[in-house]
């Protein structure tokens, strides 16, 4: 340690902690915005609208469209892959037709749903028309429809190597990528900014914590101050 610096780190209890913390001036514009911003992004429309009657807070999209958006992502979720295609296409076919990496995913995951239903041949010949031809074009693709395919030299694809391709994650992650592609196409955020503001804190917290000890939040749900630790 260098002259005068102490090896012992800083503390501050929580009453010090939330007197700082009330000196922080939020405005409550800002926080209906972020509440807003959180309801249209994730697609809790009736939620929208009640909040917008009390706060008059503008959503700053027609809500009917969010729930066009809500159908597309259930129907990816569900495994109604073709439906959520042509959903997008009535919505807006450029969205697909822009996005390469995007069509192919979802074309990725029409196959997993033929395979997860047990239609080997239509599968192999649903490969071979539609997935095989752009793997040919890029690698990256052709590396994916090979793990795909690969379910089928498996009887018990549950427990195969890729049997992750069959979880509910799989799906979710595909619908999340056509949902933020949705998003894009209508000048909205991929994401909402509420979770990246508590990853944010987060980081902040275990940054400080290098050199003070101080009332951390660990729970999300309750934002519930901790207290300090006792010095041992």
């Amino acid at each position: 340690m260098g002259r005068g610096e102490s090896s012992q780190k800083k503390t501050i209890n929580k009453e010090e902690w939330e007197k700082k913390l009330s000196t922080i001036k939020i405005r409550k514009e800002d926080m209906n915005k972020l509440v807003m911003n959180f309801l249209v992004t994730e697609g809790f429309v009736e939620a929208a609208e009640t909040f917008q009657k009390e706060s008059g807070t503008s959503p700053g999209v027609d809500l009917s469209s969010v729930n066009d958006r809500m159908a597309i992502r259930k129907a990816v979720q569900s495994g109604q892959v073709e439906d959520a295609i042509e959903k997008v296409n009535d919505l807006n076919p450029e969205i697909l037709e822009d996005r390469a990496q995007l069509f192919f995913h979802l074309q990725q995951q029409r196959l997993i749903e033929l395979i997860r239903a047990g239609n080997v041949e239509e599968a192999l010949e649903f490969a071979q028309e539609y997935l095989a031809p752009r793997g040919e074009e890029n690698a990256a693709f052709l590396e994916e429809l090979e793990r795909t395919v690969a379910l089928l030299a498996f009887e018990d694809t549950a427990n195969s190597p890729v049997s992750e391709l069959l979880e509910a994650s799989q799906r979710q992650k595909t619908a999340s990528e056509l949902n933020a592609a949705i998003l894009s196409s209508q000048c909205q955020e991929k994401e909402s900014r509420l979770p990246n503001l508590l990853k944010m804190m987060l980081w902040a917290q275990n940054q400080l914590d290098d050199k003070v000890s101080f009332p951390k939040i660990n729970d999300l749900i309750t934002a519930k101050l901790e207290d300090v630790p006792a010095e041992g």
